[in-house]
């Protein structure tokens, strides 16, 4: 492939800064050859129609990879760790081939080895991070299930009940619905319309720390203020301010875990924001429960009790490391070092992560670039590579709320109620629901990174339209008896099959589709989509309930999570399994050309496979992995590279 000057001053192209004297450009790839795989680099990152997964370390022969590391170090301080940092550009390179690297010793070697067999064993201050931050989605929980029992009480209180009463006409109960449906929504609109879109400046100015830091004073001190609130007025106005911190808490702890934690569990740990919201609606549910009995002041209990998992975020976020992605962005070589020290289990494997990000950042800067605020909102929908992260995550998000699982986190308890439950039967019914959606998080720890994001998706929406169908079918039922267990069966049912599946994925998979120029307002907008349809979902079911019976809105769900399957099954990549950086080459693939290889090649052998048990049936893979694996899948690089070095 033979370059123009044009197409070398478009890519950024300088003089090749890997030339070298006459004796030793014998021993290296040509100068010219090293600008063409620069340009096909940044080309796959926004067109890669070969769908090739490419390593941005894969091809340098040794001496000339020694040499760029070098570089590397006097330029950001790493002088007196040279053949560390060589070190690690040799297991980034090659990953799989560590064992006949001549210059890793015996003690590297079995870090490798033992981070392959032993992948959960990570270091404490790694675990420590994911779960203090992960712990602040536990007040979105709360609040969830704070407001789902106090929608029992506070609307009589404020003189706005939406049920049935005594002298109310039809139009005030309609109007009533709504200002119910207002309140429990607020959070979400905040969050939609403000909290998420905070996100970008306040990660650019304060980091991700600080950024998770101020939203947990705001989910600290709202929580507070709902329950002192006098009218619907002023406790609408506390949870629009409680979802600023949402928003900002949501669309940021997310990035910070996936940041953090190395590829292998990247799905397992990042989906412990997903867990620990379960845990925040189950603690809530216990709230509900522990308080409802104590009066008219109930409600404040129990919309005031959602601050007590943001104490521990407050206080605790900063003994967590910074992000070393954000700080290397930041120009912070040395800081991210120290970060990634932590963060791994030895200095081998920091060295590599911090080498191989730097090594792709380059070409993602190069071909998405820098920009401000509104210009990077404006490239989610422009750059090609973005633009495809930008409708995975919209649609991901978009489903968690098409499923219809808010109905439950925020209404079981009128929902329950509605067939034919007492108070306390309703809101241990509502216990039920939380526990259940906490206790079937937990396998999906373990089979995101394996079983694979998309495949937990396809397999749990199916399951989520007949439940929910099933359940709002039995609200035909005339005896109360027979009625209410089995509402409550399918709805548990529900809660299972979600729980599992599209409870954790959205945000785990939203967080690391974006690259790394645009992770803030991309995973702001996805928060945003996802936060906005819930204050929908939330605002118009009272009403929906109403006009539609429990019957057929229910039934209009199970029909959402049909339509997410379809939506899904074309437009989703997988993202298991690779890096940060590497999906920049998977959503460098045309989405046109990922839906038709789903319709076209992917539908047809399962259909052979499992349908019709055909044995013989072939899946040919949609990417290329060859790279990813390093030199040693390609023998005329390998075979350059070994002259190389000798």
């Amino acid at each position: 492939m033979s370059l123009s000057s044009d197409e070398e001053r478009q890519v950024g192209i300088k003089e090749s800064p890997y030339a070298h004297d006459e004796k030793s450009a014998a021993h290296h790839i040509d100068d010219k050859a090293r600008r063409s795989s620069h340009v096909e680099h940044i080309h796959n990152i926004n067109e890669n129609v070969s769908a090739k997964i490419q390593n941005p370390l894969f091809g340098i022969p040794k001496d000339q990879l020694f040499d760029d590391v070098d570089r590397f170090c006097d330029e950001n301080g790493f002088s007196d760790q040279k053949e560390l940092f060589r070190k690690g550009a040799l297991v980034g390179q090659n990953p799989s081939g560590f064992e006949r690297y001549p210059e890793l010793d015996d003690a590297d070697k079995n870090v490798l080895r033992r981070e392959k067999t032993h992948k959960w064993d990570q270091p404490r201050a790694l675990i420590f991070t994911v779960v203090l931050a992960s712990v602040g989605a536990a007040v979105q929980g709360w609040d969830q299930t704070g407001s789902n029992g106090a929608n029992l009480s506070f609307p009589i209180e404020f003189g706005i009940p939406d049920t049935v009463v005594e002298g109310q006409s039809a139009k005030e109960q309609e109007d009533h619905s709504w200002l119910v449906g207002l309140v429990n929504a607020a959070p979400y609109i905040g969050a939609a319309l403000i909290g998420c879109w905070l996100n970008d400046p306040m990660n650019n100015w304060l980091g991700r720390r600080g950024t998770i830091f101020i939203s947990a004073v705001f989910c600290l001190l709202t929580p507070i203020g709902s329950a002192c609130t006098q009218n619907w007025q002023q406790l609408l106005a506390c949870r629009i301010l409680m979802g600023i911190g949402m928003g900002l808490k949501a669309s940021t702890v997310p990035i910070f875990n996936a940041e953090n934690v190395p590829a292998s569990v990247r799905g397992g740990l990042v989906m412990s924001w997903q867990l620990w919201t379960a845990f925040g609606i189950f603690l809530g549910f216990c709230a509900n429960l522990a308080v409802f009995n104590v009066g008219k002041i109930a409600w404040r209990l129990q919309l005031g009790s959602a601050f007590i998992p943001a104490v521990p975020l407050v206080i605790g976020v900063y003994f967590c490391p910074e992000s070393p992605r954000w700080l290397m962005k930041k120009g912070r070589y040395g800081d991210a070092f120290k970060s990634l020290l932590r963060l791994r289990n030895s200095p081998l494997q920091a060295s590599r992560d911090l080498y191989y990000v730097y090594a792709q950042l380059q070409e993602e800067y190069a071909a998405v670039g820098t920009s401000n605020f509104f210009t990077r909102f404006i490239q989610l929908f422009t750059i090609p590579r973005v633009r495809r992260a930008t409708i995975a995550s919209f649609v991901v998000m978009l489903a968690q709320q098409m499923c219809g699982i808010n109905i439950i986190a925020f209404y079981s308890s009128s929902v329950f109620q509605e067939a034919g439950y007492g108070t306390l039967q309703c809101l241990l019914a509502s216990f039920g629901f939380g526990l259940i959606n906490f206790i079937f998080a937990f396998p999906a720890v373990f089979t995101i990174d394996t079983f694979g994001r998309r495949n937990l998706l396809l397999s749990t929406f199916p399951n989520m339209a007949w439940t929910l169908l099933a359940a709002g079918l039995c609200f035909l039922i005339k005896d109360t008896n027979v009625k209410v267990p089995l509402v409550a069966l399918f709805i548990y049912l529900f809660a299972m099959v979600y729980s599992v599946g599209e409870g954790p994925v959205p945000f785990a998979y939203s967080a690391e589709v974006f690259p790394i120029t645009h992770r803030e307002v991309g995973m702001g907008w996805a928060v945003a989509t996802c936060l906005f349809w819930a204050a929908v979902l939330s605002l118009t079911w009272p009403r929906m309930k109403i006009a539609m019976t429990p019957t057929g809105a229910f039934g209009f769900y199970a029909g959402l999570n049909v339509i997410a399957t379809v939506m899904i099954f074309f437009l989703l990549p997988e993202t298991k399994q690779l890096t940060l950086e590497e999906l920049d080459y998977v959503f460098g693939v045309p989405m046109s050309k990922h839906a038709s290889y789903q319709g076209s090649t992917w539908l047809p052998w399962f259909i052979k496979r499992y349908i019709f048990r055909r044995k013989d049936a072939q899946l040919k893979p949609l990417y290329n992995l060859d790279e990813i694996q390093g030199i040693e899948k390609d023998p005329e690089y390998a075979a350059m590279t070994a002259g190389a070095a000798h």
